[in-house]
């Protein structure tokens, strides 16, 4: 039996990263039980844990394209499923070494995921199906991390505990694993597919002589430093809305999807929604009065997620793309960005330590490296065409 469906191979791309969102998201949930069964209560130890998730993700971005080159899209998905489903020794680890290699491994999956969805989406979709698979794609993570925020409880009271509900996560991974041998790639075309080969080399030193990737990975880094330092100092400042910016997340990338099918362009909903995150990014950052803080979290979920479909499709559209130079380009894109926000953390955090516990100075900075988002769509093409009016219609 082979799997030739596209929506099949749709629905395992898209659980599986839900899956790794749950099994990531709920072992970070369960840390604090994960380092008492172990007697650890170091905080240097739960902070290197977070340098190691962050070395996985910079590490596996930039190396997803060589594992890509090497064994091909399925071969290279499946190392990155099994990679993910390594997860499963984190429930069980005896000592914090095993801990630190079950986390670094899974989030290197994870990294290396996130990279094929591209290549997979230009190989079993058309461009006019793209942005719909692009959006679902995006916003799978926040699926997960979603029912983790809101179930967590939940599940672990339906399976009898975090070491349960973790190992079933991982496991499910595992079963997706296997029926992604089933799909077939080999013969594989789509009937819009460009007639275009990999043969085409675009290799990585081309894609860092390439100003798009730079511009493409700029616009997003302040975005995605704004993103991690959400998760990471907001709650420690006391803002305590970021489950909000999930929820209204999941609205917003729906939105984006319906959007970007009715209007082909790809800049102009990047640049309105890159004004709207900075200002409520402000908002939220600099308000006492917690309902404008819960407002601008909501606000800032949906516009933060909006464009995103329009992102991610915008390579996909530029001519003579193939699933090599894709590969190559997703995976510069997540290494800068992920390079750049590693550096702004830090920074971040430094600031909040010179302040003597002020974050003053640490939100205007993220504030303005926000901006990012708005000033990259002054520097990247615009691949979309508009429509052309009918005589009847101008």
């Amino acid at each position: 039996m082979k799997i030739t469906n596209k929506y099949l191979v749709e629905s395992l791309v898209f659980f599986s990263y839900v899956l790794f969102a749950m099994a990531w998201v709920g072992g970070t949930a369960s840390m604090d039980q994960i380092m008492a069964s172990m007697q650890i209560d170091s905080l240097a130890s739960a902070s290197f844990i977070s340098g190691a998730v962050t070395l996985a993700k910079i590490v596996g971005t930039f190396g997803a394209a060589l594992i890509t080159i090497k064994f091909g899209v399925k071969y290279a998905f499946l190392i990155a499923s099994l990679l993910i489903v390594s997860g499963l020794m984190t429930p069980f680890s005896p000592n914090y070494e095993l801990l630190l290699i079950s986390r670094f491994f899974m989030g290197l999956g994870g990294a290396f995921m996130i990279v094929y969805f591209n290549p997979i989406v230009m190989r079993w979709f058309t461009p006019e199906e793209r942005p719909v698979v692009n959006g679902l794609n995006a916003v799978a993570f926040n699926v997960g991390t979603a029912i983790i925020l809101w179930f967590m409880a939940d599940i672990n009271q339906l399976t009898g505990g975090w070491k349960a509900s973790l190992t079933l996560f991982s496991l499910s991974s595992l079963l997706l694993a296997i029926a992604w041998l089933l799909v077939k790639f080999e013969t594989e075309t789509s009937s819009n597919q460009q007639t275009t080969t990999d043969t085409a080399h675009y290799s990585y030193m081309d894609g860092l002589k390439d100003k798009f990737n730079w511009a493409y990975g700029f616009t997003y880094s302040g975005l995605l430093s704004f993103y991690i330092c959400l998760f990471t100092f907001y709650p420690k400042a006391g803002i305590s809305q970021s489950k909000w910016v999930i929820g209204f997340g999941i609205l917003g990338t729906i939105a984006g999807i319906l959007y970007s099918k009715r209007k082909p362009l790809r800049l102009p909903v990047i640049r309105f929604s890159g004004v709207i995150i900075t200002l409520t990014i402000f908002g939220l950052s600099f308000s006492t009065d917690a309902w404008i803080q819960t407002l601008s979290a909501i606000v800032l979920g949906f516009f933060i997620f909006f464009p995103v479909t329009a992102l991610v499709t915008l390579p996909h559209e530029i001519p003579n793309m193939t699933g090599q130079k894709i590969t190559v380009v997703f995976s510069l894109f997540y290494s800068i960005s992920y390079l750049f926000s590693t550096l702004v953390l830090w920074i971040f955090g430094k600031l909040v330590d010179i302040n003597g516990g002020d974050y003053s100075a640490s939100f205007i900075l993220i504030t303005l490296i926000s901006t990012t988002f708005f000033i990259g769509s002054y520097l990247l093409p615009e691949t979309g065409k508009a429509k052309e009016l009918k005589p009847c219609e101008a």
